[in-house]
């Protein structure tokens, strides 16, 4: 059992304090930082996807996906907590991890679990109201907790479950609107997870290798330049198949939503790919996906040209 540590205790003799002239952090600094503000991003763009094939939209289904993106961002924000709190340890020797706030002794476990506590008590009132429909938040937070504890540290079973709670934001989505499930959307989202985690997971192996996490070694550069291939081709056709035959174009024109969206799909690929490869700078996928310009522009030219198609698609049929 580790013991708890006060989150004012003073700092270690090994561990550096702030660079002279850089202003500390606030406390709630540090416990935003705690939540990862940035990858509320994850259900704000899965989430909501049921709602592309809902037609027209109703108040009742936008206020559900609200509240359902709402639950998968507290969910989040609970289990990366809790995966702080049970790590902090391992992550003190990490070059970047160890600026954490409970690795760098800025918030401490007991604040830490508090904090934690509340975020799941705000969920609960949000499963509350309908428990039935919130089915995928309450198994994404059972799959994290086995993750935490054991799932993690078996090579190639640690991404399929981190893949798999994309999945569940989607599904999750899908349970609010009433809709179908896509299915190759599923294996869409399913595959493209385990490219971005496999390059996480490479980076990795470039930066500390596997002394911080002990499912590395099951891994090794020319395993996940490999799967890195499979991966990206599982993404490319599966969500090409789902615009033509499951989305919201119709037969019709899913054909041509899937021959508009090659050039932008393989752009993508290829350009997450070179930074990968080339760079070497995948350690953080969300970084990759939001700050990269290429990505960026790419992607708004992309979503600009399926949304005129979707409106092509829907007049049509007027």
């Amino acid at each position: 059992m580790h013991v708890v540590e006060s989150a004012d205790a003073p700092q270690s003799p090994g561990r550096a304090g702030p660079a002279p002239g850089v202003r500390p952090r606030t406390r709630l600094a540090d416990l935003a930082a705690l939540i990862r503000p940035s990858h509320a991003a994850k259900a704000i763009l899965l989430v909501p996807i049921a709602l592309v094939a809902a037609s027209p939209w109703r108040l009742a289904e936008v206020g559900g996906i609200a509240l359902a993106t709402l639950a998968f961002i507290l969910a989040s924000a609970a289990v990366y907590i809790g995966n702080d709190i049970a790590d902090r340890h391992r992550d003190r020797h990490h070059p970047v991890k160890c600026r954490r706030p409970i690795a760098a002794g800025r918030v401490g476990p007991l604040t830490a679990c508090l904090y934690c506590g509340v975020l799941l008590a705000l969920l609960g009132a949000i499963v509350a109201r309908e428990p039935g429909a919130y089915w995928p938040v309450l198994v994404y937070l059972a799959l994290n907790v086995a993750y935490s504890r054991h799932l993690k540290h078996l090579p190639l079973v640690d991404v399929g479950t981190v893949a798999f709670g994309f999945v569940l934001r989607v599904v999750q989505g899908y349970e609010v609107t009433g809709g179908p499930v896509a299915a190759w959307l599923l294996v869409a989202v399913f595959s493209m997870s385990l490219l971005l985690l496999l390059g996480k997971r490479r980076q990795e192996l470039l930066e500390t290798g596997a002394a911080h996490r002990p499912a590395l070694r099951g891994y090794s550069m020319e395993l996940t330049n490999w799967l890195l291939q499979i991966a990206s081709v599982l993404a490319l056709i599966s969500g090409l198949m789902y615009l033509r035959d499951e989305g919201p174009f119709g037969p019709e024109h899913g054909q041509t939503a899937m021959l508009l969206s090659t050039p932008f799909a393989l752009l993508a690929l290829f350009r997450y790919l070179q930074i990968q490869l080339v760079d070497e700078d995948g350690g953080d996928p969300v970084r990759v996906l939001l700050r990269d310009r290429v990505m960026v522009a790419n992607a708004v030219v992309w979503a600009a040209t399926l949304g005129v198609t979707l409106l092509l698609a829907r007049n049509t049929h007027l």
